[in-house]
């Protein structure tokens, strides 16, 4: 550990009042409580609202993983747990089970979490009803009065210029009947596994300086209408080619040689781990 920093970097102060802003985002799911951003050593957009809270958060006795679109080994996710490491003197670790504390970019592991982990995601833009309301003092009013009838009327008219809903990555959910929330850049595969959770899940931006949160066994479903159902990203017929899943998020490759497509195991320490089992169970 580097005797040059205190523990987790910030003053025992600005932990506090992280804290509390993630107390009261636990009290109220989905609802993004503004706290005092800091200046970290890392710009803003490269994840420092999840670092700040892993900050505030992590103890000496806590296991730190950390995930940027998937990958443990991404120059991102190296940096981020580097930091962590040298501030707290923690241990880091490649699997989703061992790990208390999971500071992720762009997706929810596909091992499930249980009840003592806490998964904390990296926001971008944590306004899900900015697309179509620029003021944050009118979506404010927006949220307080329960008024999302333009999140609708943007999904309405993605069917009506595509056929489909075009959300793509970052669908909005409502959390616990009450907030319409973004779930950062997830991909649609992950908006379940938010539903009924067993940890708790914290969302941090920090250029927009905000946290929310969904806490244990909330309900989260995403918008959709009764004749256009919200539908996940199909990978039928589609199997990883490492180790044979076809149950994940796969990601679409080409191979450079024979310009071939190929799909592969978008979290790669859970497809380590499968070829790793299969490996010593003698499965090719």
């Amino acid at each position: 550990m580097n005797k040059t920093y205190n523990f987790a970097f910030f003053d025992e102060g600005s932990k506090r009042e992280i804290r509390r802003a993630t107390l009261k985002a636990i009290a109220i799911p989905g609802y993004q409580v503004p706290f005092a951003s800091r200046e970290m050593p890392i710009g803003r957009g490269w994840g420092t609202g999840g670092l700040q809270l892993t900050l505030s958060l992590i103890g000496k006795d806590d296991v730190l993983k950390v995930i940027d679109q998937g990958s443990d080994e991404s120059v991102n996710a190296v940096n981020i747990k580097k930091l962590v490491s040298d501030t707290t003197g923690v241990r880091t670790t490649d699997r989703t089970k061992e790990a208390s504390l999971i500071q992720s970019r762009h997706r929810v592991p596909e091992v499930p979490l249980q009840r003592d982990q806490i998964l904390i995601l990296q926001v971008p833009l944590p306004e899900p009803l900015r697309n179509f309301e620029p003021s944050e003092h009118e979506t404010k009013k927006l949220h307080a009065e329960r008024e999302y009838s333009g999140a609708w009327l943007m999904l309405f008219e993605q069917i009506m210029k595509y056929g489909i809903m075009a959300t793509d990555a970052d669908h909005p959910v409502m959390v616990h009947d009450r907030y319409v929330m973004a779930p950062s850049p997830i991909p649609r595969f992950d908006n379940a596994k938010l539903d009924g959770n067993e940890a708790l899940i914290l969302l941090g931006a920090g250029r927009e300086k905000k946290v929310y949160a969904v806490p244990p066994y909330t309900n989260v479903s995403s918008l959709a209408f009764d004749d256009y159902e919200f539908e996940i990203e199909s990978f039928a017929n589609h199997a990883c080619i490492l180790c044979g899943s076809n149950d994940v998020f796969l990601d679409e490759l080409v191979d450079e040689e024979s310009g071939e497509t190929y799909f592969q195991c978008n979290d790669t320490s859970n497809c380590l781990e499968m070829v790793n089992q299969k490996q010593s169970l003698g499965v090719n």
